[in-house]
């Protein structure tokens, strides 16, 4: 740990800002007063980057000198450049039939688990999954003799509630709350939907979907060619997040969390530029408001090994994952629309399947 905050500079927690630090912001008409973990989350975001950067330069390992980094699993800094999120990029929102109903259907589905596997097992057992030729019951057999069997179905990434659809199974219910879903005209119902804000209402509308879950698919459906909304447009802080920023402003920053993620996203550059930090985004592409919630919920981990003495909301005092390099390649493709795709090897085709091996194109 000594290491870590030397090499952040962070060895010591002065009540006063060093030369160059901020005494106090204001966000929708507060003073916050921000606390030493506030330059922690830009050094944490440039550090973080120059992993994911290195790692898909193809470098060899270890990629940075914090231990912290070394030793704890942390997202990127990107949510799109994430691994779960670039496979249903390439593979599940690019890959198949492009109409509304068919992507809504299979972002949904994949992300109802947010599991790689579960998607992998459905579409080896039943085909790609479709929505014109969706069962029910065929693709609740299947996810039941894999439960049965010892397979974990869901993701541990975070908690996807259970829907009250009359099952006794979590997997059957989420399976007929999309029925539900789609029998509803979602789909239309979403490419109508004149905000990202009014897109957001109709997703948290459902059965068991919170204010975390329905921004989490509505930025999932926000990567296809189906619904185009600047991510710069709105923003929900989910637990994480404010865990996140309690550490970094104080109890002052409760009810206005949207603002403050807005003012980090905003106010980026400057704040690089004033701790000497280089940070030249996702290909061009700076930190939008999913990521800079998203960054609080790591800078919240981060910080209870850096700075043991600030609390949060959750009081939690341990990261729980470890960080195991994979040896796949680093995939980086990203929605067309963004333009930050590099030619010729990452532009054209996402991916290309044999079986259960993923061939990434361009990295």
């Amino acid at each position: 740990m000594t290491t870590a905050l030397a090499l952040f500079d962070l060895q010591a927690e002065p009540k006063a800002p060093a030369a160059g630090g901020v005494s106090e912001v204001r966000v929708a008409g507060r003073r916050l007063v921000p606390t030493p973990v506030f330059d922690t989350y830009w050094r944490f975001a440039a550090s973080r980057h120059a992993v994911y950067e290195a790692r898909l330069s193809g470098a060899p390992g270890p990629w940075t000198n914090d231990p912290v980094l070394r030793q704890h699993r942390f997202t990127n800094c990107f949510r799109a450049a994430d691994r779960v999120s670039q496979h249903l990029i390439q593979s599940v929102i690019y890959q198949g039939p492009q109409t509304p109903e068919e992507v809504v259907f299979r972002t949904l589905l994949f992300k109802f688990f947010n599991r790689i596997s579960t998607w992998e097992l459905l579409r080896d057992e039943v085909g790609e999954p479709s929505w014109a030729t969706f069962d029910v019951h065929a693709y609740d057999d299947v996810l039941g003799r894999a439960f049965a069997g010892g397979a974990r179905l869901y993701s541990a990434a975070y908690v996807i509630p259970p829907p009250r659809q009359g099952a006794n199974r979590k997997h059957t219910n989420h399976l007929r709350l999309l029925q539900a879903m789609m029998d509803d005209g979602l789909p239309a119902r979403l490419v109508e939907a004149p905000s990202m804000g009014d897109a957001f209402t109709l997703l948290r509308s459902y059965p068991a979907i919170g204010d975390f879950l329905a921004f989490q698919f509505l930025i999932d459906l926000n990567y296809s060619s189906v619904l185009d909304f600047d991510e710069m447009d709105f923003v929900v802080a989910g637990p994480g997040a404010r865990d996140g920023i309690r550490k970094v402003f104080g109890p002052d920053a409760t009810g206005i969390e949207a603002a403050v993620i807005r003012y980090m996203a905003e106010t980026q550059d400057e704040h690089f530029a004033r701790l000497g930090l280089r940070f030249g985004g996702l290909r061009g592409r700076p930190l939008q408001l999913i990521d800079c919630q998203n960054l609080f919920c790591e800078v919240d981990k981060y910080a209870r090994v850096v700075h043991p003495t600030v609390r949060g909301v959750s009081g939690r005092s341990r990261i729980k994952q470890k960080f195991s390099p994979l040896p796949d390649p680093v995939p980086a493709w990203f929605p067309p629309k963004w333009g930050i795709n590099q030619a010729p090897a990452d532009s054209a085709t996402p991916t290309r399947r044999t079986g259960r091996t993923l061939q990434l194109a361009g990295v």
